[in-house]
């Protein structure tokens, strides 16, 4: 059974349970309500017999010889409690109920009775020492009854008809919806298009889940837009380290004599090419990764401090002045490290010999200040991409990955880092975390 027919059916049973209830409810209250009429009609009739001087001195009195249909039809009998009692014509009821409500054994009541052949309301009441029955024909009540009795019926069948089919237009109407994120998801898992969109219109539940497949499938579009361009952009900057090995390797397939100058300075060459090949690759993998981590608190300017140690050893033609504020923050260390190396790196890349490079750290803010040319603005909101070089770094070594770490670091703590113009010359680098504690 689909979706939509189990939705059908319940609507349907919820809305004919309710129709049923509401017949039967007004059905007895009708019906509560005319033999509420009827009751109080007939103890009017025991106080206007029990009224003194009617009675005389008859031990039996029978009034209303001919049950008739007429709603002020009463039958009525009338007994003293003491004496003997006479037979009656037609007995009105059972003589032990009477004898019972003479007695004080039963209190008085209300029933239904037949009597001859009419279906009649009684009543039995106590007066002084006498003891009444009287009756009144529910002939015209039972009509009524049955008359609406009849049109609920028809009422209940058709609301629940009437149920059935709106409840079946309505669920039409709201599961379109989820039948289009159904077809769209079919669509992407079969084709691997992740361009098709879903038309989301409202605020109500369904919509905010059209709202968020939308969502999930422009995430993974731009994802794998980066994909691509990653592999492709990964594809050319390993050609050219590639292409170098090769040709030095043939050179040394040759077999011919080389010179100890050409020989060193192959060497170096097929050094340099490696290293650059493996910083390369590790840059790509560290964007690559998507495993969840474990966080943990990290004293910051701890680790800062060991990058800039660090630094000024792979780096000794470079001053690094620092001034680092205790400061606590939550991510993973590995991570965070790598991203601090590349700052600082970037800055010894670009600065010359002899100049001096500042590192701050404060509020949970680390700047980095080289002395070197700067960055042109045009460059300065690409300078974070992947691969990206301005024009002025074309000639500096490096796979042009190391600032896109740093960004993907700071995002996935909760960060931001952007580049300046430094005061005078040079760059200015801040990577902003959020601080979880500082102290002094």
């Amino acid at each position: 059974m689909s979706f939509r027919r189990r939705l059908v059916l319940s609507c349907g049973a919820a809305v004919a349970l309710v129709v049923v209830l509401g017949c039967g409810l007004a059905y007895w209250v009708v019906r509560d309500t005319l033999r509420a009429e009827i009751d109080n009609a007939l103890r009017n009739e025991v106080a206007q017999r029990g009224a003194p001087g009617e009675l005389g001195s008859s031990i039996a009195i029978r009034r209303g010889d001919l049950l008739t249909d007429a709603p002020a039809a009463f039958v009525t009998e009338i007994r003293r409690t003491e004496g003997v009692i006479g037979p009656l014509i037609e007995p009105l009821g059972d003589d032990e109920d009477l004898r019972a409500v003479a007695e004080g054994r039963k209190d008085p009541f209300f029933a239904d009775r037949r009597l001859e052949g009419v279906h009649v309301r009684v009543h039995v009441a106590r007066l002084g020492n006498l003891t009444l029955f009287v009756a009144r024909p529910l002939t015209e009540v039972d009509s009524a009854l049955n008359t609406l009795r009849n049109a609920l019926l028809l009422l209940a069948l058709g609301g629940i008809g009437l149920a059935v089919i709106l409840s079946r237009l309505a669920m039409r109407a709201a599961v379109r919806p989820v039948a289009e994120l159904t077809d769209t998801a079919e669509h992407v898992a079969s084709t691997r298009d992740l361009t098709r969109r879903i038309d989301a219109h409202g605020d109500d539940e369904v919509a905010r889940l059209a709202t968020a497949f939308n969502t999930m499938l422009e995430a993974l579009e731009r994802s794998q837009r980066a994909q691509k361009q990653l592999v492709a952009d990964a594809s050319h900057e390993l050609r050219t380290p590639l292409t170098s090995l090769r040709t030095n390797l043939e050179v040394l397939a040759r077999g011919g004599p080389l010179e100890a100058g050409d020989r060193e300075r192959l060497r170096e060459d097929l050094v340099l090419q490696l290293e650059e090949l493996t910083g390369l690759v590790g840059d790509l993998t560290e964007l690559a990764r998507d495993e969840e981590p474990e966080i943990e608190d990290v004293r910051f300017d701890a680790l800062v401090e060991g990058a800039v140690e660090r630094a000024r050893r792979h780096a000794p033609h470079i001053t690094y002045a620092a001034e680092l504020e205790p400061t606590l923050v939550s991510g993973v260390p590995g991570r965070l490290d790598r991203a601090v190396g590349n700052l600082l790196d970037n800055a010894a890349k670009y600065s010359p010999a002899g100049s001096v490079v500042d590192v701050r750290l404060r509020d949970g803010e680390l700047t980095v200040r080289d002395h070197g040319p700067g960055i042109p603005e045009a460059d300065r909101a690409h300078v974070f991409d992947r691969f990206y070089r301005a024009d002025t770094a074309r000639g500096q070594p490096g796979s042009g990955l190391g600032l896109a770490i740093v960004r993907q670091v700071a995002e996935t703590h909760g960060g931001t880092v952007a580049a300046e113009a430094a005061d005078g010359e040079g760059a200015l680098m801040r990577l902003r975390l959020p601080v979880f504690s500082a102290s002094s």
